[in-house]
């Protein structure tokens, strides 16, 4: 189990020493849950770890898709870090948290002219520039605004981070970024000196996600920096920023072996400083984006255990009030998670194997599948664990489902940070 859960007297789940079971009857299921304290101590962790082999010229941003909410950029804002945002619905939030816009990065690979406005207009600190057409688009607005803007310029490095297909983004098979392989990187920085109101301040790459080696980051650092040497020799841009971008694995299940964050950054910054030597580089502000490693491993979702289905010899349902309206990773990847019964969280796990499925009419609706739990009976409160990132995130209204609430647990009391749906608000948006 993950090190803020635990096991109190009655035998039932706890996590950041508050009773699972007790929050499940509070607020129903399903549920989801987070811990503050853990979100808090992960973001220290790479913000002393990057001020630390940088220098402090360096800056975190939390990758604000991986869980959105006005509570979460207000709890970040207060820690310090910046946030990366990928869409208006996001920056809305973070604005009306009242984030600090000085750190707001703004990503994506098809921002609408709109979104790029609200950016501009609200004073972002920087915009990721995904592609040519947003270039000619974003220097536009910044001409009819009579403003300057910064700009990182987003490049696919062309390496496999050996993670799942739907989650690799540096490979040259990418809807992202300007591709560095087929000299398109160079060929728009050449390009850079009309977009008169656009001010270069550097590279951007993300590899991936759920990455557990060092290497590949490495290796994006080196053909990074390398690319920034080539800019300034041929052009004499100075890349003055290099965003390294995140993708840090956290552990799932059993045989999850991430690496410790401060030693990726360590690594890493031992081989830009080499590097910048060597190429007679000044040494640039390195920012990272790390997103599911900061929230994965500080949620748990709850559910109720309706219906179980043994089929002799074949498969053992146990069916949950949830599914893949509330956590569509294993429709989506094949995610694995680790499960247990929240009431009998001091029992031994059954030698049996059980498929958790959801409610949902979809054959493929499963939550986990072949996995080890305390024998499953009707009522009893199923514990899904690390799902802070992605879950609620991505959660949907699938068959007019209401999405969960979200509770914080935080000194040991528990706090509604978002209400659950109601029907009715199923049906703001139509015509009655």
């Amino acid at each position: 189990m993950l090190q803020n859960l635990g096991v109190n007297a009655s035998g039932n789940l706890t996590i950041g020493n508050v009773d699972t079971v007790s929050l499940a009857k509070k607020y129903g299921t399903p549920l989801y849950l987070l811990d503050e304290q853990v979100i808090c101590d992960n973001v220290m962790q790479y913000k002393n770890a990057i001020d630390k082999y940088y220098n402090k010229k360096g800056l975190v941003l939390y990758a604000s898709k991986a869980f959105s909410s006005v509570y979460i950029y207000r709890l970040i804002n207060t820690l310090g870090i910046g946030i990366d945002v990928v869409s208006g619905g996001e920056l809305y939030t973070a604005l009306k948290a009242g984030f600090d816009t000085s750190k707001i990065y703004f990503h994506g690979n098809n921002k609408s002219y709109d979104e790029l406005l609200m950016a501009m207009q609200n004073d972002v600190e920087v915009i990721v520039v995904d592609n040519e057409n947003e270039l000619s688009r974003l220097n536009s607005i910044a001409v009819n605004l009579n403003k300057k803007q910064k700009i990182l310029l987003r490049i696919t490095p062309g390496i496999d981070a050996h993670t799942h297909d739907f989650v690799k983004t540096g490979n040259i098979d990418s809807k992202f970024g300007f591709t560095l392989e087929n000299g398109d990187a160079l060929r728009i920085i050449g390009t850079l000196s009309k977009y008169e109101n656009l001010i270069y301040e550097g590279l951007h790459c993300h590899i991936g996600s759920q990455i557990f080696d060092v290497m590949p980051f490495v290796e994006a650092s080196n053909v990074m920096l390398k690319l920034a040497k080539d800019i300034k020799d041929e052009f004499g841009y100075v890349t003055k920023k290099l965003n390294l971008g995140g993708g840090f694995g956290i552990k799932y299940v059993e045989g999850d072996d991430p690496i410790e964050y401060e030693s990726y950054i360590e690594k890493v910054s031992q081989n830009v400083k080499k590097l910048c030597k060597e190429f007679n580089l000044e040494m640039p502000f390195i920012i990272m984006e790390p997103g599911r490693s900061i929230i994965g491993p500080a949620g748990i979702t709850l559910y109720t255990v309706g219906n179980t289905k043994i089929i002799p010899n074949i498969r053992n349902y146990v069916s949950v009030d949830g599914g893949m309206s509330d956590n569509p990773r294993f429709a989506l990847y094949g995610s694995k998670y680790e499960c247990l019964i929240a009431n009998k969280a001091s029992e031994n796990k059954t030698t049996d194997v059980y498929t958790v499925a959801g409610k949902h009419c979809e054959s493929g609706d499963f939550i986990a599948e072949n996995i080890h739990i305390q024998t499953p009976e009707y009522g009893d409160i199923l514990a899904v664990l690390a799902t802070g990132a992605y879950n609620y995130s991505m959660a949907s209204n699938y068959n007019m489902a209401t999405k969960p609430p979200v509770v914080v647990v935080s000194n040991g009391e528990d706090k509604l940070v978002i209400r659950r749906e109601t029907f009715e608000d199923l049906l703001n948006s139509t015509e009655i």
